[in-house]
């Protein structure tokens, strides 16, 4: 980790954009459709080859191991396409809004993501990032929302047993595996201000075009998505009709876990490290949101197949637009403007991912910067 930020002053958006080499921020639309181009074509290589080898796998045991193998390399190239998915969303993938439209669209309804929805909630997001009260995403509980009883909790003081290695590991799968799904459908780990006006829980899905997520301008694109999704399920289902749906829960089912966990783990450790700050509404400011992001390291993958997303998302959050193919050498030339600001972290993805779990539990003021909530420490 590169240091703290208190002390440190903020430089201003434009500042940081001047640092960066222009041609970075001009997408190519060649180029974009070529990385998905060859993501498709793996993922249907993929599934042409599982369909056609292992089912003549005579040992249950290989034939087993065969089909874990291919659900978790598909999960990743699917990451993939969820990705360029994304960088359509922000207009990173072409000059070309349609263009961008009906890629995201296509790409993400296929992984059965409401496109528009996410779009929208994910912009805001952007916006708000590291905002107490106006993120859509992985906003940390206080110490005051910590004394609440829940019912996840059985109503129990959750002090008793959370640091019980077993309640842990039950934790962070369910969050991995479910975490997605519950902020399609509940908007959970969204800021309390982040609502475009008051609603009940149950009024805060990303399938409702009508929800309290959305401005009412913003519900034909609601329903859109929604299309998409009707459409791709009607596609499984025929699909199910022919080959069964132990195969399809095979070949699609498995990798769309994957993917999930491999977005909800990213997302998640993009915003939350013992030393990044959040802040209170009247302290936040774009930049620091924006900086209050953590790069971390995936090798090959992480490069390659996961488009850089998980190694550059500190000049991400500064410049969306920015396409994946340039994020590097954004990141490299802003660099020695931001000095300790910028944070990084190169230990064990996924051994930070449990150890984040398990320290982070909520945030609390930090009487070195004001207006700023830091992790607290783990007793």
């Amino acid at each position: 980790m590169d240091g703290v930020t208190e002390g440190l002053r903020y430089p201003d958006i434009q500042t940081i954009r001047d640092a960066i080499p222009a041609h970075c921020f001009v997408p190519s639309t060649w180029r974009s459709l070529g990385y998905v181009a060859r993501d498709v074509a793996m993922t249907v290589g993929l599934g042409w080859a599982a369909m056609t080898y292992i089912p003549q796998i005579d040992s249950l045991a290989w034939r087993t191991a065969a089909w874990i193998v291919y659900g978790y390399v598909q999960g990743l190239v699917c990451t993939g396409i969820w990705i360029l998915a994304h960088e359509a969303g922000h207009g990173a993938f072409s000059v070309h809004r349609r263009l961008n439209d009906a890629v995201g669209w296509t790409l993400h309804s296929a992984l059965l993501v409401p496109y528009f929805s996410w779009k929208f909630s994910h912009h805001r997001h952007h916006r708000f990032t590291g905002h107490m009260e106006k993120d859509m995403a992985f906003v940390p509980a206080t110490k005051a929302d910590r004394e609440k009883r829940r019912l996840v909790d059985l109503y129990l003081d959750r002090e008793l047993f959370e640091d019980v290695p077993l309640v842990q590991l039950v934790k962070l799968l369910a969050h991995q595996l479910a975490a997605w799904q519950m902020y399609l459908l509940f908007n959970i780990s969204a800021g309390r201000g982040s609502q475009q006006r008051k609603a009940s829980w149950w009024r805060l899905s990303h399938f409702e075009p009508t929800s309290a997520v959305f401005r009412p301008s913003e519900a034909f694109y609601i329903a859109l998505s929604d299309l998409g999704l009707a459409i791709v399920g009607g596609l499984l289902y025929l699909a199910s009709t022919v080959v069964g749906w132990k195969t399809v829960f095979l070949l699609y089912g498995v990798p769309y876990f994957w993917v999930h966990h491999w977005l909800v783990a990213i997302t998640y450790l993009h915003h939350t490290h013992p030393e990044v700050h959040h802040f209170e509404a009247e302290s936040w400011s774009f930049v620091k949101g924006a900086l209050a992001t953590v790069d971390r390291d995936f090798g090959f993958v992480g490069r390659h197949l996961f488009h850089g997303i998980i190694d550059t998302h500190v000049v991400h959050h500064l410049f969306p637009r920015i396409p994946f193919y340039y994020a590097e050498e954004a990141t490299e030339a802003i660099k020695p403007l931001l000095g300790d600001l910028y944070h990084r972290d190169d230990r064990s993805f996924m051994g930070q991912l449990w150890s984040t779990f398990t320290k982070c539990k909520y945030v609390e003021a930090d009487p070195a910067v004001p207006g700023a909530l830091k992790w607290a420490k783990s007793k």
